[in-house]
């Protein structure tokens, strides 16, 4: 096979994973397709949970749920003597209406904010271009090695005719690093429907109630942060993750619905734990998930406090990123109460 910028691909692959990872959720917050226009596609699903109850693993999530910190609520209001009020919540990247309808406490502290902190704040296709282009061979295979080698010929089957759905030709398939092949798999089809029709995700929602109060948005972090850190995760339990994102593909709904239900219930601290026994259900341990954790979440928690100091000492701002940074003893909530600040509960 050809490498992939000789043959006209390596274009394909780029505009295919700025639509898939980002691309949607972009053109929604930009003036996008106008979703009410259309016939907007629902999300099924039920809670996995009631089906384990009695069982171990059932027992395990409620455990590490309980001994979570600060895992029971996702706006928290950020206080320290002589400065403007700053908040922080947790967010999912999701579009449902359940998620995306913004609380009257939760309104009231953006609208008094000067600022708005996301994860990232620019996912132009420019940027998303300058991104993949450095870390490009951090997400595809080079050197003849490809994703099929990895897995069983059934696991890869899979693979491409999940992907083939969302408009990968399959023969592109298998040019992805595991990581990028789990990615692409971690939403329903519904969900990205509803994001390519113009609904818009928890954060794009945020950013759009911010400017048009002439909030200004930026980000904690970079998208060549992010896919390196989702890259250094080491091959092996990158593959394994991979595996149990097949196994449990056939549930994906169940499985996205049972974490909006812990969101919603403000059961932060079970969604980790939810995770790891779902791969064990399916034969992956959860020790593969070791090292997502530490980068994904330990590492990169370190990162968002470093880079947020100098906004919080101002004062007045809304950081807002993905709900499972919160809680844990690791958890933002923790590194901003270690670094001076005054942390409180709003809901």
């Amino acid at each position: 096979m050809k490498p992939v910028h000789q043959c006209g691909e390596w274009e394909l692959v780029r505009r295919f994973l700025y639509r898939v990872l980002i691309g949607l959720a972009l053109a929604a917050s930009q003036g996008g397709i106008a979703a009410a226009q259309q016939t907007v596609p629902g999300c099924s699903g039920r809670s996995i949970l009631d089906e384990l109850k009695g069982t171990d693993a059932y027992a395990r999530i409620e455990a590490a749920a309980a001994q979570s910190e600060n895992s029971t609520t996702l706006l928290w209001k950020i206080e320290r003597a002589g400065r403007p009020v700053s908040y922080l919540f947790g967010t999912m990247h999701l579009t449902d209406a359940r998620i995306t309808t913004l609380s009257p406490a939760l309104r009231s502290a953006l609208g008094s904010s000067r600022r708005l902190i996301l994860e990232v704040d620019d996912l132009s296709q420019g940027n998303f271009k300058k991104a993949f282009a450095s870390a490009r061979d951090l997400m595809l295979f080079s050197g003849g090695q490809r994703l099929e080698q990895l897995l069983s010929a059934e696991e890869f089957r899979k693979v491409s005719a999940i992907l083939e759905r969302s408009g990968l030709p399959a023969q592109i398939a298998g040019l992805f690093r595991p990581w990028v092949a789990t990615l692409m798999l971690a939403l329903p089809d519904c969900e990205k429907q509803r994001v390519g029709q113009g609904l818009l995700p928890l954060d794009a929602q945020l950013a759009r109630e911010a400017r048009a109060q002439g909030i200004g948005v930026i980000g904690l972090e970079t998208l060549d942060l992010q896919f390196r850190t989702m890259a250094g995760v080491p091959q092996a339990d990158q593959i394994e993750m991979l595996k149990a994102s097949l196994r449990l593909h056939d549930r994906i709904d169940d499985v996205i619905e049972t974490t909006v239900q812990l969101y919603l219930g403000r059961r932060l601290g079970a969604i980790w734990p939810l995770q790891l026994a779902l791969a064990e259900r399916v034969g992956v341990p959860g020790s593969a998930f070791n090292s997502s954790e530490q980068s994904l979440l330990v590492r990169r928690n370190l990162g968002m406090r470093d880079n947020a100091a100098a906004h919080l000492a101002e004062g007045g701002v809304f950081i807002a990123v993905g709900a499972l940074h919160l809680p844990g003893k690791q958890g933002l909530v923790n590194l901003l109460r270690d670094a001076g600040y005054t942390l409180t509960p709003v809901e």
